[in-house]
């Protein structure tokens, strides 16, 4: 395909860049529009990849017909079976009349299945059945029907692991990956950044009748440096965050540096971004918060086992009989009279408190008197959260400060819809 067609396509579709991974994707697309061939589009969160699919339905003999746009993960397990297939009356609680589905509806048409990833396994072998033959059976039915639709599928999941997981299954990602087409992370696309965010300013400009702003050559520089774990996405938001709150229409890099965009992938707090290099990611981002998050409880519990050691070091007679005393580990002086307590010497239980591995003693003294040794109070010491604990309470406040909200909590958290609503029903938590 020639530069000329694709950039009539870039202007066609408000597609900004000049980056040789963007022109190659496109040029994939526009080849492969005229065949029905399924055609899988890889690419991190927020790159762009749902402009692909319309490329390739409005270049294509469907182009007439319709086009649905259907977010798998959004869709809770329960209930994405009959989004896609239909169900009859009756099929289940609440299935008061017939649904078509998603695969009737499109016939002669197209389908765009993004976050395929996250379908769950019973609806691969399903959605596998009607590629392979057009065949599919509504919920709740017996009757065979047959419909004629093009997939178009897109995942930010790494599939290869998925597959080796048990998450995916091959014979599906083989069948929907005929056509494969990556999208570059933004980070990888040089000078299109510099595009992109002038392109977001003028638009948001010309919106709130503001004059645009403009960056300087160094916040320039910044901004190639900077990772972007959000991709387009983020930067548009950065550039209407700057457009409407600075005060200032030349932009630097010290006013970027305010917004959180840095030239170190670790500064400016929690940044989530995957660490495979080949644009798809498996659960990353919940991995790298839970990181975070046991990093942090580390660094706490360094902190109070320094506190328990300078407590039993200065253990007197009068606090051994105190009535504040709640529990008492009795060390026979037979064996030790004066000890020393190292970092490696404590450790934590949850019924008494405080447990002495292991203690580098001297001859004793009085060898048939008990010496007491005072375990904190428990007041102080408290039992370690799991990890499953952790992410209950992060789930819970991030939807207290959301008003309930599951979209804008998920996408606070970076999970998709529908595994924010499973985890919601795994731990129990009540909206």
């Amino acid at each position: 395909m020639d530069s000329n067609n694709i950039q009539q396509i870039k202007q066609r579709y408000s597609i900004v860049g000049n980056s040789d991974g963007l022109n190659r994707a496109l040029d994939i697309a526009v080849q492969v529009a005229p065949t029905d061939l399924s055609v899988l589009i890889i690419g991190e969160s927020g790159v762009g990849k749902e402009v692909i699919p319309k490329v390739i339905h409005d270049n294509s003999t469907r182009k007439h017909n319709k086009y649905f746009a259907i977010n798998c993960g959004s869709i809770p397990e329960g209930t994405i079976d009959s989004e896609l297939f239909g169900h009859a009356k009756g099929a289940f609680t609440g299935a008061i009349g017939e649904r078509e589905g998603y695969f009737g509806a499109a016939n002669k048409g197209t389908l765009f299945l993004d976050e395929v990833g996250e379908l769950p396994m019973a609806t691969q072998a399903r959605l596998l059945r009607v590629l392979e033959t057009g065949e599919y059976i509504r919920v709740g039915e017996s009757e065979v029907r047959k419909t004629d639709v093009r997939i178009v599928a897109a995942t930010n999941v790494n599939m290869q692991k998925a597959i080796r997981e048990g998450k995916f299954r091959e014979d599906l990602y083989y069948r929907l990956n005929t056509i494969p087409i990556s999208l570059p992370p933004l980070r990888e696309r040089g000078r299109d950044i510099e595009m992109l965010f002038r392109k977001f300013a003028i638009d948001i400009s010309e919106k709130y009748r503001r004059e645009p702003i403009r960056l300087t050559d160094d916040a320039k520089e910044l901004l190639l440096a900077y990772k972007w774990p959000g991709n387009i996405r983020q930067l548009r938001n950065l550039t209407e965050q700057i457009s409407i709150i600075s005060h200032e229409r030349e932009i630097n890099s010290e006013i970027l540096r305010h917004f959180g965009v840095t030239n170190d992938n670790n500064e400016g707090g929690l940044v989530l971004t995957n660490k495979n290099g080949n644009g798809a990611h498996s659960y990353e981002n919940e991995r790298e918060i839970l990181f975070h998050l046991l990093k942090k409880i580390g660094d706490e519990m360094t902190e109070l086992k320094a506190y328990v050691r300078s407590n039993i070091r200065n253990v007197t007679p009068q606090q051994q009989s105190s009535n504040q005393i709640k529990r008492e580990q009795y060390v026979d002086t037979n064996e030790i009279t004066s000890a020393e307590i190292t970092d490696n010497d404590i450790s934590f239980n949850t019924d008494n408190g405080i447990k002495i591995t292991s203690v580098k003693s001297t001859p004793a003294q009085q060898p048939h008197e008990p010496h007491y040794v005072e375990p904190i109070q428990d007041s102080i010491i408290e039992t370690p959260l799991t990890i499953k604990e952790i992410e209950k309470m992060k789930i819970i406040e991030a939807l207290k400060r959301n008003n309930r909200s599951r979209k804008k909590t998920s996408n606070e958290l970076g999970l998709s819809e529908r595994t924010l609503y499973r985890k919601i029903k795994e731990y129990g938590i009540d909206l």
